[in-house]
């Protein structure tokens, strides 16, 4: 294990005494406030171990380029300690309430992608909880190098991650953003085009996108800057995405920036009513934000609220579509057509991400190195007439995301045959790691957590 500060290697002895304590118990799981997991859990017996206080920064070297942190800290913890410092992760997830770890174990994007990667790409060192209680510290090129390239997508089915050293880059005090619009039927085209040569530019910072129909996308292109003529405010009653088609141009402070889809959750809010002024001045500026849209919609699908109401109004079909997917470059617009014509979820986040180097081969994520990736995120409930199996329009994304050679994230729902899964996710090697680091199978396996919910 890597020398850290007193505290922090406390914190890990109390841990590793929990741990020991339910050595005998049934599979070990991590218990913890937030979540931004969006598939179903089973109700299965299990002991939980609890690292809640595993929230701190423990250092940070700003020549170097490295913040050194633990895994259960937020990163809207995490970007308030860096700021005041000139610094910011180099990949900063949409979302507050998401994790230093579950970015990494998870897969963490943002409009820095285009040139930084994936969160786990970031990655410099991490100290992993085994389930047997040791602690490891793994990297690159350690003894423990096969078990940092499968960090990434392993959704702590190997260990927890407790202290992780992530680049970071340094920032200016506010971020102009061009917002390029695109129309017509040549908009796709013209708007993939713009992207590329966007992504390009030694000059931009960050590069995404949002589809908001087949005739209408806007490339959003922006860069640090020390000053601004006038810096905008989305965390109360104006909505970031509905700026995009009505501003050509805009400022923001680097922290408003960073978090500009938290308040609206994107534009998720909209199932809650969010949307509408009213119900924003009563939500209030403190709770316009993910963690708020989080709890509704658990408790949403615990009470079943929705499935109540469809079947009250005789809906056939009822279907939450969840989904985050990174398609090559050349397959993008193909897919976009898909995505259209087949499954009808408006708006589209667009995300253009950096594949990871060839030297770390990341083995649950599998990217081509040196190939552009395109992140397509779209997210809703969709309702149908006419009655479908249950899954039916994941299921169509999943045989497309593999027809045109792409991967999914397993944050939310999957539907993959085992044989399937093991094919795209490197079972073989995931069954030699599980067999290596968590021999007694005291937590549960990657296909079992992220498609059977254990």
């Amino acid at each position: 294990m890597a020398e850290g500060p007193p505290a922090y290697l406390e914190r890990v002895q109390r841990a590793q005494e929990a741990l020991a304590r339910s050595a005998s118990g049934p599979l070990v799981g991590l218990r913890k406030g937030t979540s931004n997991l969006f598939r179903d859990r089973q109700a299965a017996p299990r002991r939980r171990l609890d690292l809640s206080a595993f929230t701190h920064v423990l250092g940070f070297d700003a020549a170097a380029g490295f913040v050194e942190v633990e895994g259960l800290i937020g990163y809207e913890a995490l970007v308030d300690a860096l700021l005041p410092h000139g610094l910011m992760p180099a990949v900063v997830p949409q979302l507050k309430t998401i994790t230093a770890g579950g970015a990494v174990v998870g897969v963490g994007i943002e409009a820095s992608s285009f040139r930084q990667g994936l969160v786990h790409d970031t990655l410099l060192e991490a100290d992993v909880l085994l389930p047997s209680g040791e602690l490891v510290t793994c990297w690159p090129d350690n003894a423990h190098r096969e078990l940092f390239l499968a960090l990434p997508n392993s959704y702590g089915t190997l260990g927890y991650v407790l202290r992780l050293r992530l680049r970071t880059l340094p920032v200016r005090p506010c971020v102009h953003v061009e917002h390029r619009r695109f129309q017509g039927e040549a908009a796709p085209e013209a708007f993939f085009e713009a992207l590329d040569a966007a992504c390009a530019d030694p000059a931009a910072d960050f590069v995404d996108g949002v589809v908001f129909g087949g005739q209408d996308l806007v490339l959003n292109v922006a860069r640090f800057t020390d000053r601004a003529p006038y810096t905008s405010d989305y965390t109360a009653q104006h909505i970031y995405h509905r700026s995009l088609r009505r501003k050509p141009e805009d400022w923001l402070r680097t922290r408003d920036w960073l978090w500009r889809w938290d308040t609206d959750w994107f534009w998720c809010s909209r199932r809650f009513g969010a949307e509408h002024a009213w119900v924003r001045r009563l939500l209030g500026r403190r709770h316009l934000n993910s963690r708020t849209y989080t709890r509704l919609m658990r408790l949403n699908a615990r009470w079943g609220l929705s499935r109540a109401w469809a079947r009250l109004r005789g809906v056939g079909h009822l279907e939450s579509v969840i989904q985050d997917v990174d398609l090559p470059r050349e397959r993008a617009p193909a897919f976009l057509r898909f995505l259209l014509r087949e499954i009808g979820i408006l708006p589209i986040w667009v995300c253009p991400l950096r594949a990871a180097d060839a030297a770390l081969p990341f083995t649950l994520y599998p990217l081509a190195p040196g190939t552009p990736y395109i992140n397509f995120g779209f997210w809703d409930t969709l309702e149908r007439d006419a009655r479908f199996e249950p899954g039916h329009f994941n299921r169509l994304v999943e045989a497309q995301v593999l027809a045109q050679q792409g991967i999914k994230s397993l944050y939310a729902e999957s539907w993959f045959s085992r044989e399937r899964f093991a094919q795209i996710y490197g079972a073989g090697r995931y069954a030699a790691l599980k067999a290596r680091y968590d021999p007694a199978h005291r937590l549960p396996g990657l296909y079992e957590k992220c498609v059977q919910g254990a």
